[in-house]
């Protein structure tokens, strides 16, 4: 099953990190992102009712779209998405004893990584994808050049991805990005301009596939 959510999570080429929004405006903002096309919504830890949102959310749509957790940083705090329904975890650090307890709950890890070393090491712990945090620092030339070595390791780069720049991380090599503030913007947030945010998910979408399938 695993297998089958973690194509899914990544056919759109953007994941959603949805960071302390309003919960009262969570559903609206999920369904716009989903009507424009992302596939992945993550819901970080850190924002009010987290938990209860992401079983909300994955009640809601199912399989029709990946739930996740995000800014998890141990195993208790994986345990607890993943009893409220969450499909993945994603992490902004590296720890293996919440890489081992994900999978042997059969979900999808993304552990957060930074060098070389990181990524294969969390790879031969289980992950399924590396997060390469902050991939505002380290660039579009890292992953290309890490790659190289590195070619089966599946890499997802979060933190400073926008409309301008995720091309450039998709054509290094990157499987998916992950994609908050310049996605998921407050200011249309706070106007509940809804049709506007599912535009701009597409605009995303768009222009990650096309990279991608070039």
């Amino acid at each position: 099953m695993s297998g089958y959510l973690l194509d899914k999570l990544v056919s759109s080429g953007v994941v959603a990190v949805i960071r302390r929004v309003d919960p009262g405006k969570v559903n609206y903002l999920a369904n716009s992102l989903v009507k424009g096309g992302v596939s992945g919504l993550e819901i970080t830890l850190d924002s009010k009712e987290s938990i209860r949102k992401i079983s909300e959310l994955k009640d809601l749509y199912g399989e029709r779209v990946i739930i996740g957790a995000g800014t998890v940083l141990n195993k208790h705090q994986a345990k607890e998405s993943i009893n409220a329904g969450a499909d993945f975890i994603f992490a902004p650090t590296l720890d293996r004893s919440t890489i081992e307890y994900t999978k042997e709950k059969g979900k999808i890890m993304i552990p957060g990584v930074f060098t070389p070393t990181e990524m294969y090491e969390g790879y031969i712990w289980g992950a399924d994808i590396v997060k390469v945090f902050p991939a505002s620092v380290l660039g579009p030339q890292f992953i290309k050049d890490v790659k190289g070595p590195l070619n089966d390791i599946p890499v997802m780069p979060t933190g400073g991805i926008n409309l301008d720049n995720i091309k450039d991380f998709l054509k290094a090599g990157a499987i998916a990005a992950g994609v908050g503030g310049s996605l998921v913007k407050n200011s249309l947030i706070e106007r509940n301009e809804w049709v506007e945010l599912e535009e701009l998910a597409k605009s995303f979408v768009t222009k990650a596939n096309k990279e991608r399938w070039l």
